[in-house]
């Protein structure tokens, strides 16, 4: 069976039930890849600990489940005047941006579906909320459609018979269609290129083990799991001829933040000679901030290292230092991939000229 053949479909990350009046479901994954279980949120509470606690995570689709999450918020304040609606609005949106800070996507998807109450002042409140659902359908129409440029953009990168290095989970799950480093990933293998995936497992919370290796065998894409800390033997032994990453915040110089461990692999890849690529889409990029070191990085619970997945691993009262993300500077990055090209090189012009 052909490359192009065994690339396979899998259920949806998320999907809104109904109308303006209906739920958002989806796959929580925390329980992967043991047990596969679809929740369906149904309050605006349930959405912000989704992606608190991380049931839905990757960028893309935090901004997708966040702009769902506005509608089902404002569903009980349907029967409020236009004012009073409008102010309800800001509220949700300003609740659902405390869930995560880090990842872009969920400060601009919930920017964007505010933009559109001033945009629709002769609407009702019922029609509003249904323009609004309309807006957040949109954005994960888009988000499917930009990952399908992404993969084709990047599998030019990746010849037959390489062997490529992934960190953290930028797939399907990630994002409302085939993801970002994955989606190149994907793409290349739909093409009949054979290509062996190397998964960092990505502690502490095992994004690659748990999700990354599952998606890639629900594709039937060959993945090989490995620690974190074998990547740079992995590489020395020729194993690996690129590596590929996704993004959860990109800035004006290009530096790119994403899951922690990622800078590490970067500067092995770099010590190897191997090209180190992030796949992101434009909406990814906060050119407000002129670089990495502006990005707040997500501090999370100690526990997550001291009692990974309920199991005491560390000394009780160890001090804990526990950032959910690095930052990849744009010097170790060969290529950013997006929907509208390749920025390479990277530089702020170049950065501008295609996120404009």
């Amino acid at each position: 069976m052909s490359a192009a053949q065994q690339v396979r479909e899998y259920p949806a990350t998320m999907t809104w039930q109904g109308t303006a009046s209906g739920t958002l479901r989806l796959i929580d994954q925390t329980l992967l890849p043991v047990e596969y279980l679809e929740i369906e949120l149904t309050d605006v509470a349930q959405v912000f600990e989704a992606i608190r606690s991380l049931r839905v995570r990757g960028a893309p689709a935090i901004g997708c489940a966040a702009a769902y999450g506005l509608v089902i918020g404002l569903q009980e304040s349907v029967a409020l005047p236009r004012a009073e609606f409008d102010a309800k609005v800001t509220a949700v949106a300003d609740y659902l941006a405390t869930s995560r800070p880090t990842a872009v996507n969920l400060f601009w998807a919930l920017d964007r579906m505010r933009r559109v109450v001033p945009q629709s002042a002769g609407l009702s409140t019922p029609e509003l909320l249904d323009r609004l659902l309309e807006e957040a359908r949109a954005i994960e129409v888009e988000d499917r459609e930009m990952c399908a440029a992404i993969g084709r953009h990047g599998a030019a990168l990746l010849k037959d018979g390489q062997g490529v290095l992934t960190h953290c989970n930028a797939g399907g799950l990630a994002t409302a269609g085939d993801g970002t480093a994955l989606a190149v990933i994907f793409a290349a293998a739909a093409q009949g290129k054979t290509l062996q995936v190397y998964a960092d497992e990505t502690r502490p919370l095992l994004q690659g083990a748990r999700l990354t290796a599952w998606e890639l065998q629900q594709r039937g894409v060959p993945v090989t799991l490995i620690c974190d800390n074998m990547a740079g033997w992995v590489m020395h032994e020729g194993r690996v001829q690129a590596v590929i990453v996704g993004a959860d915040r990109i800035t004006a110089n290009g530096d790119a933040a994403n899951k922690i461990g990622t800078y590490s692999v970067a500067l092995l890849a770099k010590a190897h000679g191997i090209p180190f690529y992030v796949a992101a889409p434009t909406s990814t990029f906060d050119l407000t901030l002129a670089t990495g070191a502006e990005i707040p990085i997500e501090q999370r619970s100690s526990r997550e290292i001291t009692h990974g997945f309920g199991k005491q691993t560390a000394p009780d009262g160890v001090n804990v230092y526990n950032p959910a993300f690095d930052v990849t500077p744009a010097e170790l990055i060969a290529a950013i991939i997006t929907e509208r090209g390749l920025i390479q090189p990277i530089t702020v012009a170049r950065v501008r000229e295609m996120v404009g």
